[in-house]
Protein backbone atom coordinates (compact mmCIF):
# COMPACT_ATOMS: atom_id res chain seq x y z
CA UNK A 1 0.00 0.00 0.00
CA UNK A 2 1.90 3.27 -0.41
CA UNK A 3 1.36 6.58 0.86
CA UNK A 4 -1.60 8.23 -0.93
CA UNK A 5 -3.90 5.35 -0.94
CA UNK A 6 -2.87 5.08 2.99
CA UNK A 7 -3.96 9.01 3.46
CA UNK A 8 -7.12 8.52 1.32
CA UNK A 9 -8.21 5.55 3.49
CA UNK A 10 -7.61 8.12 6.51
CA UNK A 11 -9.91 10.83 4.94
CA UNK A 12 -12.64 8.14 4.41
CA UNK A 13 -12.07 7.40 7.96
CA UNK A 14 -12.36 10.79 9.20
CA UNK A 15 -15.25 11.47 7.42
CA UNK A 16 -17.30 8.09 8.28
CA UNK A 17 -16.37 7.38 11.76
CA UNK A 18 -18.12 10.58 12.87
CA UNK A 19 -20.96 11.20 10.50
CA UNK A 20 -23.49 8.07 10.92
CA UNK A 21 -22.70 5.75 7.62
CA UNK A 22 -20.31 3.42 8.69
CA UNK A 23 -16.40 3.03 8.72
CA UNK A 24 -15.76 -0.07 8.51
CA UNK A 25 -18.07 -0.38 5.87
CA UNK A 26 -16.17 2.37 3.70
CA UNK A 27 -13.32 0.88 4.55
CA UNK A 28 -14.12 -2.56 3.23
CA UNK A 29 -15.57 -1.10 -0.04
CA UNK A 30 -12.72 0.95 -0.62
CA UNK A 31 -9.99 -1.88 0.51
CA UNK A 32 -11.87 -3.89 -2.10
CA UNK A 33 -11.98 -1.60 -4.88
CA UNK A 34 -8.26 -0.73 -4.23
CA UNK A 35 -7.55 -4.46 -4.75
CA UNK A 36 -6.64 -5.69 -1.35
CA UNK A 37 -7.40 -9.53 -1.38
CA UNK A 38 -7.43 -8.99 2.70
CA UNK A 39 -8.34 -6.32 4.80
CA UNK A 40 -5.82 -4.03 6.28
CA UNK A 41 -6.41 -4.67 9.76
CA UNK A 42 -3.20 -3.03 11.06
CA UNK A 43 -4.22 0.20 9.03
CA UNK A 44 -7.44 0.15 10.28
CA UNK A 45 -6.88 0.12 13.97
CA UNK A 46 -4.46 3.24 13.33
CA UNK A 47 -7.40 4.82 11.34
CA UNK A 48 -9.17 4.08 14.18
CA UNK A 49 -6.42 5.46 16.70
CA UNK A 50 -6.26 8.96 14.80
CA UNK A 51 -9.94 9.47 15.31
CA UNK A 52 -9.76 8.35 19.00
CA UNK A 53 -7.17 11.65 19.01
CA UNK A 54 -9.93 13.76 17.51
CA UNK A 55 -12.48 12.66 20.12
CA UNK A 56 -9.84 13.75 22.94
CA UNK A 57 -9.14 16.74 21.39
CA UNK A 58 -13.04 17.64 21.02
CA UNK A 59 -13.98 16.42 24.23
CA UNK A 60 -10.99 17.68 26.28
CA UNK A 61 -13.07 19.52 28.77
CA UNK A 62 -15.33 17.01 29.56
CA UNK A 63 -12.11 14.20 29.61
CA UNK A 64 -10.56 17.13 32.12
CA UNK A 65 -13.83 17.33 34.25
CA UNK A 66 -14.65 13.50 34.58
CA UNK A 67 -10.76 13.09 35.78
CA UNK A 68 -11.20 15.96 38.02
CA UNK A 69 -14.20 13.93 39.62
CA UNK A 70 -12.73 10.69 39.84
CA UNK A 71 -9.91 11.81 41.27
CA UNK A 72 -12.40 13.85 44.12
CA UNK A 73 -14.24 10.64 44.54
CA UNK A 74 -17.36 13.18 44.91
CA UNK A 75 -20.17 10.06 42.98
CA UNK A 76 -22.97 12.88 43.01
CA UNK A 77 -20.93 15.12 40.63
CA UNK A 78 -22.13 14.96 37.04
CA UNK A 79 -19.23 14.32 35.80
CA UNK A 80 -18.71 11.55 37.93
CA UNK A 81 -21.96 9.62 37.25
CA UNK A 82 -20.85 10.58 33.42
CA UNK A 83 -17.44 8.34 34.22
CA UNK A 84 -19.78 5.56 35.98
CA UNK A 85 -22.17 5.42 32.33
CA UNK A 86 -19.13 4.96 30.21
CA UNK A 87 -17.40 2.29 32.40
CA UNK A 88 -21.12 0.40 32.34
CA UNK A 89 -21.38 1.00 28.61
CA UNK A 90 -18.40 -0.48 28.32
CA UNK A 91 -18.95 -4.01 29.93
CA UNK A 92 -21.18 -4.95 26.74
CA UNK A 93 -18.92 -3.67 24.25
CA UNK A 94 -16.37 -5.45 25.88
CA UNK A 95 -18.06 -8.77 25.68
CA UNK A 96 -19.62 -8.65 22.63
CA UNK A 97 -16.36 -7.79 21.14
CA UNK A 98 -14.26 -10.68 23.05
CA UNK A 99 -16.78 -13.08 22.34
CA UNK A 100 -17.40 -12.18 18.29
CA UNK A 101 -14.21 -11.04 17.37
CA UNK A 102 -13.04 -13.85 15.22
CA UNK A 103 -16.42 -13.76 13.06
CA UNK A 104 -16.96 -10.44 13.20
CA UNK A 105 -13.79 -9.84 11.67
CA UNK A 106 -14.26 -12.38 9.37
CA UNK A 107 -17.36 -9.96 8.19
CA UNK A 108 -14.72 -7.64 6.84
CA UNK A 109 -13.84 -9.61 3.62
CA UNK A 110 -17.43 -9.70 2.65
CA UNK A 111 -18.50 -6.80 0.85
CA UNK A 112 -22.35 -7.89 0.71
CA UNK A 113 -22.41 -7.99 4.28
CA UNK A 114 -21.34 -4.59 4.57
CA UNK A 115 -24.69 -3.62 1.77
CA UNK A 116 -27.21 -5.39 3.57
CA UNK A 117 -25.89 -3.57 7.24
CA UNK A 118 -25.91 0.03 5.81
CA UNK A 119 -29.09 -0.53 5.00
CA UNK A 120 -29.99 -1.53 8.30
CA UNK A 121 -27.72 1.38 9.14
CA UNK A 122 -30.54 3.48 7.00
CA UNK A 123 -33.90 1.95 8.48
CA UNK A 124 -32.31 2.82 12.20
CA UNK A 125 -31.41 6.23 11.29
CA UNK A 126 -35.08 6.98 9.75
CA UNK A 127 -36.42 5.74 12.93
CA UNK A 128 -34.31 8.47 15.13
CA UNK A 129 -36.45 10.97 12.93
CA UNK A 130 -39.56 9.52 14.42
CA UNK A 131 -38.71 10.17 17.85
CA UNK A 132 -40.24 13.48 19.56
CA UNK A 133 -38.23 16.36 20.30
CA UNK A 134 -40.17 15.93 24.13
CA UNK A 135 -39.54 12.11 25.09
CA UNK A 136 -35.60 13.18 24.75
CA UNK A 137 -35.62 14.67 27.93
CA UNK A 138 -33.48 12.53 30.25
CA UNK A 139 -30.12 15.06 31.49
CA UNK A 140 -28.32 11.79 32.87
CA UNK A 141 -27.87 8.24 31.67
CA UNK A 142 -29.13 5.70 34.22
CA UNK A 143 -27.31 2.29 34.27
CA UNK A 144 -29.61 -0.14 31.52
CA UNK A 145 -29.59 3.12 29.21
CA UNK A 146 -25.58 2.78 29.41
CA UNK A 147 -25.84 -0.86 29.46
CA UNK A 148 -28.62 -0.64 25.93
CA UNK A 149 -25.95 1.48 24.19
CA UNK A 150 -23.10 -0.35 25.15
CA UNK A 151 -24.23 -3.27 23.44
CA UNK A 152 -25.52 -1.46 20.86
CA UNK A 153 -21.71 -0.51 20.47
CA UNK A 154 -20.58 -3.78 20.68
CA UNK A 155 -23.01 -4.83 17.68
CA UNK A 156 -21.31 -2.10 15.74
CA UNK A 157 -18.39 -4.08 15.05
CA UNK A 158 -19.93 -5.02 12.48
CA UNK A 159 -18.83 -3.82 8.92
CA UNK A 160 -21.58 -1.71 7.29
CA UNK A 161 -23.89 -0.90 11.00
CA UNK A 162 -22.69 2.67 11.97
CA UNK A 163 -20.90 2.95 15.39
CA UNK A 164 -21.98 6.41 15.78
CA UNK A 165 -25.30 6.18 14.29
CA UNK A 166 -26.59 2.79 16.11
CA UNK A 167 -25.13 4.87 19.87
CA UNK A 168 -26.80 7.86 19.61
CA UNK A 169 -29.96 6.13 18.00
CA UNK A 170 -29.80 3.94 21.16
CA UNK A 171 -29.45 6.74 23.93
CA UNK A 172 -32.35 9.02 21.94
CA UNK A 173 -34.64 5.73 21.95
CA UNK A 174 -34.55 5.49 25.49
CA UNK A 175 -35.12 8.93 26.38
CA UNK A 176 -31.44 10.88 26.43
CA UNK A 177 -31.64 14.59 25.15
CA UNK A 178 -29.86 15.19 22.36
CA UNK A 179 -26.76 16.34 23.27
CA UNK A 180 -26.14 14.03 25.68
CA UNK A 181 -26.50 11.33 23.36
CA UNK A 182 -24.32 12.52 21.26
CA UNK A 183 -21.39 13.17 23.98
CA UNK A 184 -21.91 9.74 25.42
CA UNK A 185 -21.87 8.25 22.05
CA UNK A 186 -18.53 9.57 21.61
CA UNK A 187 -16.94 9.14 25.11
CA UNK A 188 -17.74 5.60 25.17
CA UNK A 189 -16.32 5.18 22.12
CA UNK A 190 -12.46 5.79 23.89
CA UNK A 191 -12.16 2.86 25.88
CA UNK A 192 -13.67 0.62 22.86
CA UNK A 193 -11.27 2.18 20.69
CA UNK A 194 -8.59 1.43 22.45
CA UNK A 195 -8.91 -1.49 23.25
CA UNK A 196 -9.58 -2.79 20.04
CA UNK A 197 -6.38 -1.44 19.58
CA UNK A 198 -4.47 -3.48 22.06
CA UNK A 199 -6.01 -6.87 20.93
CA UNK A 200 -5.10 -6.03 17.03
CA UNK A 201 -1.61 -5.30 18.37
CA UNK A 202 -1.16 -8.53 19.69
CA UNK A 203 -2.53 -10.46 16.55
CA UNK A 204 -1.95 -8.92 13.71
CA UNK A 205 1.40 -7.41 11.46
CA UNK A 206 2.00 -4.71 9.38
CA UNK A 207 0.60 -6.46 6.03
CA UNK A 208 1.46 -4.56 2.81
CA UNK A 209 1.29 -0.95 4.65
CA UNK A 210 4.46 0.04 5.59
CA UNK A 211 5.19 2.93 8.70
CA UNK A 212 4.97 5.76 6.44
CA UNK A 213 1.78 5.39 4.93
CA UNK A 214 0.19 4.03 8.65
CA UNK A 215 1.48 7.45 9.58
CA UNK A 216 -0.48 8.80 6.54
CA UNK A 217 -3.90 7.45 7.41
CA UNK A 218 -3.27 8.48 11.00
CA UNK A 219 -2.83 11.86 10.37
CA UNK A 220 -5.35 12.51 7.86
CA UNK A 221 -7.71 10.29 9.73
CA UNK A 222 -7.49 12.76 12.95
CA UNK A 223 -7.57 15.85 11.04
CA UNK A 224 -10.63 15.04 8.95
CA UNK A 225 -12.23 13.31 11.94
CA UNK A 226 -11.75 16.43 13.96
CA UNK A 227 -13.65 18.11 11.11
CA UNK A 228 -16.82 15.82 10.68
CA UNK A 229 -17.45 15.02 14.43
CA UNK A 230 -18.11 19.12 15.11
CA UNK A 231 -20.22 18.79 12.20
CA UNK A 232 -21.81 15.42 13.76
CA UNK A 233 -22.56 17.03 16.69
CA UNK A 234 -24.53 19.93 15.30
CA UNK A 235 -26.37 17.98 13.46
CA UNK A 236 -27.64 15.69 16.34
CA UNK A 237 -28.55 19.28 18.41
CA UNK A 238 -30.81 20.00 15.61
CA UNK A 239 -32.60 16.45 15.11
CA UNK A 240 -31.38 15.90 12.00
CA UNK A 241 -29.74 12.50 12.05
CA UNK A 242 -31.95 11.04 9.83
CA UNK A 243 -31.05 13.18 6.91
CA UNK A 244 -27.89 10.37 6.71
CA UNK A 245 -30.62 7.98 5.97
CA UNK A 246 -30.93 8.00 2.60
CA UNK A 247 -26.96 7.90 1.91
CA UNK A 248 -26.80 4.31 3.53
CA UNK A 249 -29.73 3.06 1.64
CA UNK A 250 -28.42 4.22 -2.05
CA UNK A 251 -24.71 3.04 -0.97
CA UNK A 252 -25.70 -0.20 0.35
CA UNK A 253 -28.43 -0.91 -2.60
CA UNK A 254 -24.98 0.15 -5.30
CA UNK A 255 -22.91 -2.29 -3.00
CA UNK A 256 -25.29 -5.03 -3.74
CA UNK A 257 -26.55 -4.48 -7.02
CA UNK A 258 -22.95 -4.27 -8.08
CA UNK A 259 -20.20 -5.77 -5.96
Amino acid sequence: MGFFEAALLGVIQGLTEFLPVSSSGHLVVFQHLLGFREPELFLDSALHVGTLLAVCIFFRQDLKEMTMATLRLKMGDPQARLVAAVLIGSIPTAMIGLIFKEPLEALFGSVSTVGMMLIMTGIVLTLTGLVPRGYTRLSAIPWYVALAVGAAQGLAITPGISRSGATIAAGLFLGLNRELAGRYSFLLAIPAIFGALLLQLGSQELGSAGLLPIAAGFCTAALVGLFALKILMAVVRQGRLAYFAPYCFALGMMILIFQ
